[in-house]
């Protein structure tokens, strides 16, 4: 009994002296402070970035080019917390994608970034985001200046347009008849690079001659059909020009098919997965593009920065991109890649 009396009075004691201390006090209150003013401004601006909505419209959703811009788009909102609506129009079509930029308007979006399938009817509606200050930016296919803030472009124009001439030229001996297949004829990019392939013939290839541009609206299926009409309506075609990345796998398919391999070259614009077969097997012989997974990345990390009053500046390092170039108002990304028989298996997208 004596025992149990000591240790309740020295328990009693105990508390009654820690109760007393100032510096007891002192450093419960400090802890709960420091955890305040440590976790805060982490907590605060995870907050922040979870608030901030980007959307990106592709000109189409569903076909392997832009599913590799989603893939770099949403690596790069992880990286900066920010939250992603990818959507596009089932086909190449302007007026789904006004439907679907008017979705975003509604949707109370912080950015805009569009590839548009046309410059001209685009514009009133990126004016209407921009008027509720929503900032506006385009890539891989620009509109009208006044309706955005900037344009990201893959390569420059000049440079691309005639690296594809260049590319058929070397595989048909610099003769004879070829076609181009194009995305859509309202595309302000494909045109640009129409413009600068046939300055490049004319200039360099006299003795080659471009016979009809077919427009698939980068529907693949359509590519298809009009990769078989071209090879059938000219029986002496030397070469096709795949101008979008839907053309080059629908006319190496054709000229598999109508067993024109080793007569008419193909070459264009693709990624390099649809076409590791065709470049092994002959019904290709190159393709060039750059990496979408890099311009995803960079069209939301460029969206984000003008978001947060930062536009992109000449020779800015953007992280997981590299260097890039500012002419004008224009984002040059860097310099087209080339894949062929012997280099495709080093491409996985």
């Amino acid at each position: 009994m004596q025992a149990l009396k000591f240790i309740y009075c020295l328990l009693i004691a105990l508390l009654f002296v820690s109760a007393c201390n100032p510096g007891f006090q002192e450093q419960e209150q400090y802890e709960i402070i420091y955890s305040m003013e440590e976790e805060a401004p982490q907590e605060a601006a995870f907050n922040r970035n979870q608030q901030i909505t980007i959307a990106v419209v592709p000109k189409v959703a569903n076909i392997a080019y832009f599913q590799a811009v989603e893939e770099g788009a949403l690596e790069a909102a992880e990286d900066l917390g920010v939250n992603i609506l990818y959507e596009g129009p089932v086909f190449a079509n302007a007026t789904q994608q006004i439907e679907i930029i008017k979705e975003m308007i509604q949707n109370n979006v912080d950015a805009i970034a569009v590839s548009a399938n046309d410059p001209e009817e685009l514009a009133p509606v990126l004016l209407q985001a921009r008027a509720k200050g929503i900032k506006v930016i385009t890539w891989d296919a620009d509109t009208v200046p006044e309706a955005r803030d900037f344009f990201i472009n893959m390569v420059d124009p000049e440079t691309l347009g005639r690296h594809l001439m260049d590319i058929l030229a070397w595989n048909t001996d610099e003769k004879g008849e070829f076609a181009i297949l194009t995305g859509a004829l309202s595309a302000s990019n494909l045109n640009e690079w129409l413009y600068w392939i046939q300055i490049h013939q004319k200039e360099y290839y006299p003795e080659m001659t471009l016979v009809e541009v077919a427009a698939n609206d980068d529907d693949p299926q359509l590519a298809y059909k009009l990769s078989k009409d071209l090879l059938k309506k000219y029986p002496n075609l030397k070469g096709i020009i795949g101008n979008s990345s839907v053309g080059p796998p629908a006319a190496a398919k054709a000229v598999k098919e109508l067993d024109r391999v080793g007569e008419v070259a193909v070459v264009g614009l693709s990624t390099p997965s649809p076409m590791n077969e065709h470049l092994k097997d002959g019904s290709a012989q190159i393709v060039t593009l750059w990496s979408p997974k890099k311009l995803g990345y960079l069209t939301v990390r460029l969206a984000y920065n003008s978001y947060k009053g930062n536009d992109p500046t000449d020779w800015q390092e953007i992280p997981e991109v590299g260097k890039i170039r500012m002419i004008g108002d224009t984002v040059i990304m860097g310099e087209p890649m080339d894949f062929t028989k012997e280099n495709v298996d080093q491409y996985d997208f």
